[in-house]
């Protein structure tokens, strides 16, 4: 199973540190957030990896390499502008094959053990879910007995920028940039989205305050 890590956003919330650095190239505790997830997947025996990038993808290229050095081998797709995470992960269909994938948001850490998701796919996704931070307190999606769904009144989980993708999820779309939540709430309609809900630590770094808290956990684990 190949895995994606999404690293095309400017991270414009974290000016100015990413006026001259790629989001995914700021660091948290002295590492960059980025190889916290290229460690976590080779760590969960993903050897190949592929990685989209847009602004100031050239440094993300040259500080990664590839991939020796992380036990991984890594491709790239950049973007000569973002297309936004659908678009982003349509774009690199061709260099991740046939079969699902994983895909993981570049500006999360995570304890997740990402070898949980190295299981057959039953639909189009399968949705790492966690509880909804401050920041965002309603919530994406309901699951209920492993389903994933947006019914109405019934308490909802935030998407944690983990998942599992089959190709056929992006079957009809066409390239540019394009939002991936519609086509996930289009195979959730069908019952072809499963999901589960991870307790452990997740932060969704898009803030100074949130970098802050990882630096505090990254401490606190050492």
């Amino acid at each position: 199973m190949k895995a994606m890590i999404l690293a095309a956003g400017k991270g414009e919330r974290l000016r100015p540190l990413t006026l001259h650095t790629p989001k995914p190239l700021v660091r948290a505790g002295g590492v960059p957030l980025i190889e916290y997830h290229l460690r976590a997947l080779a760590a969960a025996g993903f050897t190949e990896i592929v990685i989209n990038h847009a602004w100031l993808g050239q440094q993300i290229e040259d500080h990664l390499g590839d991939g020796t050095r992380f036990g991984v081998s890594i491709r790239y797709s950049a973007e000569g502008e973002p297309l936004e995470t659908g678009g982003g992960i349509f774009q690199a269909l061709p260099l991740l094959g046939v079969e699902p994938f994983v895909v993981v948001n570049g500006d999360i850490w995570t304890e997740y053990d990402f070898a949980r998701l190295r299981q057959p796919l039953n639909g189009l996704a399968h949705l790492v879910l966690v509880d909804n931070p401050a920041h965002h307190p309603d919530g994406d999606f309901v699951l209920h007995d492993g389903d994933v769904s947006e019914s109405a009144g019934a308490a909802r989980l935030t998407y944690s920028g983990i998942a599992v993708l089959h190709p056929a999820l992006f079957a009809g779309s066409t390239a540019g940039g394009f939002k991936l939540a519609p086509l996930l709430r289009e195979a959730m309609a069908g019952g072809k989205v499963s999901g589960e809900h991870f307790h452990g630590r997740w932060v969704d770094v898009g803030t100074h305050e949130r970098l802050a808290e990882v630096e505090a956990l990254v401490q606190e684990r050492r």
